[in-house]
């Protein structure tokens, strides 16, 4: 059983930059691939960003390549998503989740998700 916690949300203005964090306790972290998804009001939860076990490998969708940056801490059992040059559009709950296997871009492939922190970029 994983257990994981998102902070780093907030409100910023277009162009800014947010660095989301999530913690994770029960099991450590590196025997899971981690993601990043969002969902924004009246949407989907759609993927954003995932990471292999040994952050050798990022995987992004193709609205934020370029600008977010994944990344991992296996002793600390952390994960980040470093979001830079914001945009109104990127306005969502994010979650981190993470699952076993191979590289997935579904939501459904993954088994433990945090609470979501918010995060709201103005014009």
């Amino acid at each position: 059983q994983v257990q994981l916690v998102e902070s780093g949300g907030g409100l910023v203005q277009a162009g800014g930059s947010l660095r989301l964090s999530c913690a994770a306790s029960g099991r450590t972290l590196n025997r899971y691939r981690m993601g990043w998804f969002r969902q924004a009001p009246g949407k989907e939860r759609d993927f954003v960003a995932a990471i292999s076990l040994s952050a050798a490998t990022p995987y992004y969708a193709d609205s934020v390549k370029g600008r977010f940056t994944i990344s991992r801490d296996n002793a600390s059992s952390t994960g980040y998503l470093q979001m830079n040059s914001l945009k109104p559009e990127d306005t969502a709950v994010y979650y981190c989740a993470a699952k076993s296997g191979y590289f997935g871009d579904d939501p459904a492939e993954y088994k433990y998700w945090g609470q979501g922190t918010q995060v709201t970029v103005s014009s």
